[in-house]
């Protein structure tokens, strides 16, 4: 017994030492069951992620099905090559030239959210800011020399971080648990640099996670759909299975 409980000790520590410092990621409450939202996602996905990074593990009609977009108008509004509904949801961009490009290939994100957490997404997509050091000419406070431009960028404007070393120190907000970097920053968004408000832009960046989150997990509608009918099922099948009993045992005292 004392085994068991101190192995369980050793693998709950990694989570209570991650856990413990600082303030958390900003939260976004994933909502399966807003089409809208996952529509819009989608959308924002397919126009500015997709030419970089693919989903190959989930199809352009799955998605569509699972969702609410019609065929029609996935195939005229949302399938830019030669793709057929049928086929997976991926780019033509080389692994080779793209690694060229940008120090290495783009990642698929089908599992991104299912890896790092929506959480941690959400806030990497809103935590670009300029630095005119960096290749792209922007950095990211959750995955700091990140190599990747900032592609919303024309929509949320030009962010700065205004943070010395010492208040950067002060401003941590998380550890990021796979590479170990400082999450924080003090930033403020250049008015008037952006096509969205800031508020606008929150939104969609909460669409484009939501969307993510549901690609990372595609049957966890399903799965709730049918634990609904599955609760139902038992609580009808209750009644007959009591009635059954009642029957056995009415001559038994």
């Amino acid at each position: 017994m004392k085994k068991i409980i101190l192995t369980l000790a050793m693998a709950l520590l990694p989570a209570l030492v991650f856990g413990s410092g600082g303030a958390h990621l900003d939260k976004i409450n994933v909502d399966l069951n807003n089409q809208s939202s996952l529509q819009r996602g989608m959308t924002t996905y397919v126009n500015n992620c997709l030419g970089c990074h693919s989903l190959q593990y989930q199809r352009y009609l799955r998605t569509a099905e699972d969702i609410g977009v019609p065929t029609e108008l996935l195939k005229g509004n949302l399938i830019f090559s030669e793709q057929k509904v049928g086929d997976k949801i991926t780019n033509a961009m080389p692994a080779a030239d793209a690694a060229n490009w940008f120090g290495t290939a783009p990642p698929d994100l089908t599992l991104v959210t299912k890896l790092r957490g929506s959480d941690w997404v959400y806030t990497y997509l809103r935590s670009f800011y300029q630095d005119d050091s960096r290749p792209w000419g922007v950095n990211n406070s959750v995955f700091k020399d990140v190599g990747m431009p900032n592609v919303l960028g024309y929509l949320q404007g030009v962010q700065l971080n205004h943070c010395s070393e010492a208040e950067l120190a002060d401003n941590i907000t998380e550890i990021d648990p796979l590479t170990g970097i400082e999450i924080g920053g003090c930033y403020s968004l250049v008015e008037g640099t952006g096509e969205q408000s800031a508020k606008q832009f929150d939104r969609t960046i909460y669409d484009l996670v939501n969307f993510m989150s549901y690609i990372g997990a595609p049957h966890t509608l399903q799965s709730q759909s049918m634990g609904v009918n599955v609760l139902i099922f038992l609580f009808l099948f209750f009644f007959f299975t009591y009635a059954l009993k009642k029957e056995y045992w009415k001559d038994i005292h």
